[in-house]
């Protein structure tokens, strides 16, 4: 099975930035200009890159298994407080806005900008350099504007943060991680 999570630095100028209270699953690796906020939960095999341009993850976001956080030069990757990334979702050099959930398997490439609370439906690609609006939903390849989200919609996703903060809790108190 995988062993502690793999935190490194480049060099002295870009050492990964970790709050004592987000958590890590084994199998992760976080390398470079990376920032990790406050309850952010991070899990097992996902990778956050940030060897050429800083990657800022949030309070209490979730980046679920085998995500994929990378950015180009220009273009960080930063998610705000409260996004969730659905498993095997990459983000490349993109901006999400607080509370957006980016679905499985999803794709948002360079210079894109999600809006606040917009649902990226699974599978979907946002290219490079779109500006998606807040509270929307996007689905397709190339991703493209379905409809607004409905209070209901909004509902079905927005207590996503805080189940995936129980459930690092939980997984932390079966296997105790280093503090940083």
């Amino acid at each position: 099975m995988y062993g502690m999570p793999f935190i490194a630095g480049l060099d002295h100028d870009d050492t990964p930035s970790i709050d004592p209270t987000a958590w890590l699953a084994p199998g992760v690796v976080v390398v470079g200009q990376v920032r990790i906020g406050r309850s952010a939960n991070i899990w097992y095999g996902s990778v956050l890159r940030g060897d050429d341009e800083r990657i800022e993850v949030g309070a209490e976001c979730n980046i679920q298994d085998l995500c994929c956080l990378h950015a180009d030069p220009g273009e960080p990757a930063i998610l705000e407080e409260r996004v969730s990334l659905g498993h095997k979702a990459t983000v490349h050099g993109a901006h999400v806005e607080s509370g957006a959930l980016i679905g499985i398997g999803a794709i948002v490439l360079g210079g894109a900008r999600v809006g606040a609370g917009t649902l990226v439906a699974a599978g979907a690609l946002v290219p490079p350099g779109a500006k998606i609006p807040e509270g929307v939903l996007v689905a397709g390849v190339p991703g493209r504007v379905i409809r607004e989200l409905t209070e209901a919609d909004r509902a079905s996703f927005a207590e996503t943060p805080s189940r995936y903060m129980e459930k690092a809790e939980r997984h932390r108190a079966s296997r105790p991680m280093p503090r940083w």
